[in-house]
C-alpha cells in the first residue's frame, strides 16, 4: 500500500547505525551522560536510542563514532551539539545548532565527548 501523505520533513534522513557518547545539561539539573546507537541522521538532526528517557529542552553535546577512518588509521569523530526535541522510553530526537568532524591525533587516542 502507498503512502499518501506527503513528506514533510525540510531534510532527507538516513538510517545509519554509529554509537554514540553523550553529555546533556540543563538549567538547574546535574548533568548527565551516556551512550547510545544512532536510529537515523539528517543535515538538520539525529535519532537516537539510548537506556532513559532525557528531558526535552535540555542542550546536548554528542560525538558520534564515524566509520571511517583518515588515513585508514585514525579515528573520525562527529562532533555535533543540539537541544532534545522528543523523547521517550524507545528515542530520543534532537535538532542540531552545529557540527564537525574531528580526528584522533594518534592511533591510541579516541576522541570522546568533554565532561
Amino acid at each position: 500500500m502507498e503512502n499518501s501523505y506527503p513528506e514533510r520533513r525540510q531534510h532527507a534522513r538516513y538510517g545509519v547505525r554509529l554509537a554514540v557518547h553523550y553529555h546533556l545539561s540543563q538549567k538547574g539539573s546535574i548533568t548527565r551522560s551516556g551512550t547510545g546507537l544512532t536510529m537515523n541522521m539528517s543535515s538538520s538532526g539525529v535519532s537516537f536510542r539510548c537506556r532513559r528517557e532525557l528531558p526535552v529542552g535540555a542542550h546536548i553535546e554528542m560525538v558520534i563514532d564515524w566509520p571511517a577512518k583518515y588515513g585508514g588509521v585514525l579515528a573520525v569523530d562527529m562532533l555535533v551539539t543540539g537541544f532534545i526535541v522528543r523523547s521517550d522510553s524507545h528515542h530520543t530526537a534532537i535538532r542540531m545548532t552545529s557540527r564537525k568532524f574531528r580526528v584522533a591525533e594518534s592511533a591510541e587516542d579516541p576522541i570522546r565527548v568533554s565532561a
